[in-house]
């Protein structure tokens, strides 16, 4: 009986190891990537010590907990390794859980929002894919609790009113400057 039970408990084990491919797998596995620049952002990003708040931008605000952008920039001699991971982004931003919001621009030139989460108002993560086959593309993780579309469009508000810790965007201000 001892061995059935082991053999059940390590096909379950097994079985539940799924190696689905996943966004937070891809920030893994090329955070370190000298191709790719990584920055991860606390939700202390945004002072709003001097700002006043609307109960909807506090509610935004308490929302959000972190981002995480993970930027791949093209030159001349990469253009089809940027195929290659735009690609890959593409599809595992196809997988079901991943529900699409809102797209502009067309084929590798563009940007779209998806979230993740049961419905409109309990959404845990939103995904901005943004590229220009020229420039590169970065992916852009919202990570947070209970958020909804209207949050990220506070939260848009909120940078531009608040001041913005630029120590934490220092990785970015890099990127741009090459």
């Amino acid at each position: 009986m001892k061995k059935f039970l082991l053999f059940v408990s390590s096909v379950i084990l097994l079985w539940s190891c799924e190696d689905k491919p996943s966004l937070q797998k891809y920030f893994v596995q090329n955070t370190e990537s000298s191709k790719f620049i990584a920055v991860d952002l606390a939700s202390n990003i945004i002072k709003t010590d001097k700002v006043s708040l609307s109960e909807t931008e506090k509610a935004a605000l308490e929302s959000f907990e972190k981002m995480n952008i993970l930027a791949f920039r093209t030159d001349s001699t990469n253009t089809a390794e940027y195929e290659k991971e735009i690609k890959e982004v593409k599809a595992i931003l196809k997988d079901e859980s991943y529900q699409q919001l809102m797209k502009a621009g067309s084929g590798n030139d563009g940007a779209a929002i998806y979230f993740v989460g049961n419905d409109d108002e309990h959404i845990e993560e939103f995904v901005v894919l943004a590229g220009k086959k020229e420039n590169g593309f970065a992916v852009i993780r919202v990570l947070g609790s209970d958020m909804n579309p209207t949050h990220i469009m506070n939260m848009l508000s909120l940078l531009q009113k608040s001041d913005v810790d630029m120590e934490q965007l220092k990785p970015l201000q890099v990127l741009m400057k090459q």
